[in-house]
C-alpha cells in the first residue's frame, strides 16, 4: 500500500499535465515561432553543455575511480554539490565565480573578450554546472566496476595508455558512459533556476524551453501546459531509451574465476546473433545477449602434433632482481619455462606483476631481457605479455580481434595482424571460432584464445598466471598438452604460476618455490620432487613433510633423531646435519604402514592415530590420519577392507627409518 501511494504521489502531477493539455490546439501552440526558437536554443545549449561535460567529466570520473590521492573524498563532495544546491543558489554561485565582478569572470573577459553572464555561452556554463555531476557519478561507478586487469593485459600486449583507454576502457564502460551522458543532457535540457539567475531570460539568446514555460504561465497557462508536455515527452523518451539497465551502467553478469586474486570477471558479451550455438558456444538470448552453455570439453584437435612456431626475435635469457614485498633474484636461460609455486599469499602473482611494472608492492630493480634492461620502461614497452587467470579476453571484441590486438597496438596493419592472428588461432585449434566473442566460448576455448593473443604479440617474456585453474580435468589435460607443445617452441622465457604438481612437472624445466615473498628453492622438477625444501611443496607433491630440529643419535643403528615441531620425533637411518640444525623429514605415503595393533619388528617410527578421512587416488586409497605428527598413507582397497578402516577408526602408524629422507632447511 505505501508503494502504491508513492506511485500515485508521483503520477498525479504528471497525469494532471496530460489532462490539462490543450490537445485540440496543441500543434499550433508548439509551432509558434517563440516556442520553436526556445526549442532550438534548448537543444543547442544542452548539446554544448553535454560536450563540455564530456571533455571535463570523463577525465574527472577516471581520476576519482582509478587514482588514490589526498582529498579525493572532498573532490567527490565538490562534484555532487551542484546536485543538492537550490538552482538559484547555483546561479548566484556562478555569478560570483564567472560574473564580471566575480573571481574569474573579469579576468576571463579581459583575456578572451568573452562575457558569460546574460549570453548563450553563459546558459551553456549554467547547464553544464548542474548536469556535469550526473555524468561523473555514472561513469565513475562504471569505471570502479571495471577491473584494471583488462587494461593491464592490453598494456602487456604493447598498447600505450591512450590506446588502452580508447579501445578497451571506453567500450567496456559504454553503458555507464551512455547513461551518464543521457542523464547529463536531459538535466541540461530542463535547467531553469541557474540559467535565469546567471544568464537571464533573453529571447533568442538565453530563453530556453523551461524559461518559456515560466513566461507562458503568466499570460497563457494552456500554452505553458503544452510546452511542459513537450518537455515531459522528451524526458520520457530519454528514460525509455535508457531501458533501465543503462541507468546504472550495468554490464552483463559473469562468474568469478576460481582462485583469482582479483576477481573482476570478463563480461560475456554477445554479437546478438540468433544462430544455434556450436559445441562449447553460447545460446543466443531473446535480448540479444548470451547465456553460457555447459563446457562440453575441448574441441577435437585437427592437428594434435603441430610444429611449434618460432618467435621472430630469437631467444632472450631473463635476469631479474625483484625487491619489495616479494624479493627474488632470477637468472633463466632462453627457451626455459619456470613454474612458480607456493602457498596462497606467497607472492607469486606479485612477482609477475612486478616484472610487468604493474604493482607498487614490488618492483624489478633490474629486468634484463637479453642484454637490454627494460626495468625503467612502462609496461607497454617491455615486451612482456601476460595471461591472467581468466584470460581477460576483451568482451567487446571477437576472438580474432582479441588475438590481433597486440600486433595492431604495435603498429602492424589490420590485414597483416588479422592474418597472423588467424594462424595462431589455427595452431591452437580454435581457428573455427575466430568470429565468436568471449561470451560464446567455453572455458577451454577461451584459454586457448588468450594464449594465442599473448603469443601473437611476439613477447620476449611470457607470464601465465594459473592459466588452467578454471578448467575441468578433461579440458585441462587437453589444454595442457597444447600449451606444452607451444611452450616447447617458444624461444623466450616463460613463467607460469600453478598449484598443480602435474603442470609444474610437465610444463616447466625449472621450478621456483616461493614462501612469504622469498625464494626457498629453485631447481629442476626432478630435484624438487626428490628433495623438496618446503613442507608446502612436499605436500603438494603428495608426500608427508615434517619440519623439525636435529638431535644426536639415541641408540644403536640410528644416525640421528629429528624432534618435530608439532610434537613427537622421527628416527632416520641416513645421516642428519649436526645436532641443532633445522631439517625437513620427507616420507612418501606409500612407505607408511597401517596396523590395528602396535607393530613389532623393523619399524623404528611407530605412533598411534585416528583415521580422519579416506579418499580414492587412482587404484589406491589415501588415508588421512590425525596423529603426532599427522600422516597421509596410501594403501590398497583390499588392505583397507582387511583392516576394517573407516573414519574415526584407531590405527597404529609405522614408518621404517630407511624410508625417511631429510632435507636441510
Amino acid at each position: 500500500m505505501p508503494a502504491a501511494l508513492a506511485v500515485a504521489f508521483l503520477l498525479v502531477p504528471l497525469a494532471g499535465v496530460l489532462a490539462g493539455a490543450p490537445w485540440t490546439g496543441l500543434p499550433e501552440r508548439l509551432t509558434r515561432p517563440a516556442v520553436l526558437e526556445a526549442l532550438r536554443l534548448s537543444l543547442a545549449v544542452s548539446g554544448w553543455a553535454l560536450l563540455l561535460s564530456l571533455v571535463l567529466g570523463v577525465p574527472l570520473a577516471w581520476l576519482l575511480a582509478r587514482v588514490r590521492f589526498p582529498g579525493r573524498s572532498l573532490v567527490r563532495v565538490l562534484v555532487m554539490l551542484p546536485m543538492v544546491l537550490p538552482p538559484t543558489v547555483a546561479g548566484v554561485a556562478l555569478l560570483q565565480g564567472y560574473g564580471r565582478q566575480g573571481l574569474l569572470g573579469g579576468r576571463l573577459e579581459a583575456w578572451t573578450g568573452l562575457s558569460l553572464p546574460f549570453s548563450t555561452a553563459g546558459a551553456v556554463v549554467a547547464a553544464a554546472f548542474v548536469s556535469l555531476p550526473f555524468l561523473v557519478i555514472s561513469l565513475e561507478g562504471a569505471l570502479s566496476g571495471l577491473h584494471p586487469r583488462y587494461e593491464e593485459t592490453a598494456a602487456s600486449l604493447g598498447a600505450p595508455p591512450l590506446r588502452v583507454f580508447a579501445t578497451v576502457t571506453v567500450p567496456m564502460v559504454a553503458p555507464g558512459l551512455l547513461a551518464g551522458a543521457a542523464l547529463c543532457w536531459a538535466r541540461a535540457l530542463g535547467e531553469f533556476g541557474a540559467t535565469i539567475t546567471f544568464a537571464g531570460n533573453l529571447p533568442g539568446t538565453t530563453q530556453t524551453l523551461p524559461l518559456q514555460v515560466y513566461l507562458l504561465l503568466q499570460d497563457d497557462p494552456e500554452g505553458a501546459t503544452a510546452v511542459s508536455l513537450l518537455l515531459l515527452a522528451i524526458a520520457t523518451a530519454v528514460l525509455i531509451a535508457l531501458r533501465g539497465r543503462w541507468l546504472t551502467g550495468r554490464r552483463p553478469a559473469v562468474s568469478a574465476p576460481a582462485g583469482a586474486d582479483h576477481s573482476a570477471p570478463p563480461p560475456g558479451a554477445a554479437d546478438g546473433g540468433t544462430r544455434a550455438p556450436a559445441d562449447g558456444g553460447a545460446e543466443a538470448g531473446t535480448d540479444g545477449g548470451t547465456r553460457s552453455a555447459p563446457d562440453p570439453g575441448p574441441d577435437p584437435d585437427p592437428n594434435p602434433n603441430p610444429s611449434p612456431p618460432a618467435a621472430p626475435d630469437g631467444g632472450l635469457p631473463l635476469t631479474a632482481e625483484v625487491t619489495g614485498s616479494t624479493r627474488v633474484s632470477l637468472g633463466v636461460p632462453a627457451g626455459t619455462t619456470v613454474a612458480v609455486v607456493g602457498p596462497n599469499g606467497a607472492g607469486k602473482t606479485t612477482l609477475l606483476r612486478a616484472l610487468l611494472g604493474l604493482t607498487p608492492r614490488a618492483r624489478a630493480e633490474q629486468l634484463f631481457l637479453g642484454d637490454r634492461d627494460v626495468s625503467a620502461l612502462p609496461p607497454h614497452r617491455r615486451g612482456v605479455a601476460w595471461v591472467p587467470q581468466d584470460g581477460a579476453l576483451f568482451p567487446h571484441l571477437s576472438a580474432l580481434a582479441n588475438t590481433a590486438y597486440g600486433a595492431r597496438a604495435q603498429g602492424v596493419s589490420r590485414a597483416v595482424a588479422r592474418r597472423e592472428a588467424q594462424r595462431w588461432l589455427d595452431r591452437l585449434a580454435v581457428g573455427g571460432l575466430a568470429h565468436r566473442r568471449p561470451g560464446e566460448l567455453s572455458g577451454g576455448q577461451a584459454q586457448r584464445v588468450a594464449l594465442a593473443r599473448a603469443l601473437a604479440a611476439r613477447p620476449r617474456l611470457l607470464l601465465l598466471d594459473e592459466p588452467l585453474a578454471a578448467l575441468d580435468q578433461t579440458t585441462r589435460a587437453a589444454v595442457r598438452h597444447t600449451l606444452r607443445t607451444h611452450l616447447a617452441g617458444f624461444p623466450g622465457v616463460c613463467l607460469i604460476v600453478t598449484h598443480d604438481p602435474v603442470e609444474a612437472v610437465s610444463l616447466a624445466g625449472r621450478v621456483l618455490v616461493l614462501e612469504e615473498g622469498r625464494a626457498v628453492q629453485y631447481a629442476a622438477p626432478a630435484e624438487v620432487s626428490r628433495h623438496p625444501r618446503s613442507p608446502w611443496v612436499a605436500r603438494m607433491l603428495g608426500r608427508n613433510a615434517w619440519p623439525g630440529t636435529t638431535a644426536a643419535a639415541d641408540g644403536a643403528g640410528a644416525a640421528a633423531v629429528l624432534h618435530l615441531d608439532g610434537g613427537g620425533r622421527l628416527v632416520a637411518a641416513d645421516p642428519l646435519p649436526p645436532a641443532g640444525s633445522r631439517a625437513l623429514a620427507v616420507v612418501g605415503p606409500e612407505a607408511v604402514s597401517l596396523h590395528t595393533r602396535r607393530p613389532s619388528g623393523s619399524p623404528r617410527n611407530v605412533w598411534r592415530g585416528t583415521v580422519r578421512e579416506i579418499g580414492a587416488q587412482g587404484g589406491r586409497l589415501r588415508v588421512l590420519i590425525d596423529a603426532e605428527p599427522d600422516v597421509v598413507a596410501e594403501i590398497t582397497p583390499q588392505a583397507a577392507a582387511d583392516l576394517a578402516l573407516g573414519e574415526g577408526s584407531p590405527v597404529w602408524v609405522g614408518v621404517k627409518a630407511t624410508e625417511v629422507t631429510f632435507v636441510t632447511l
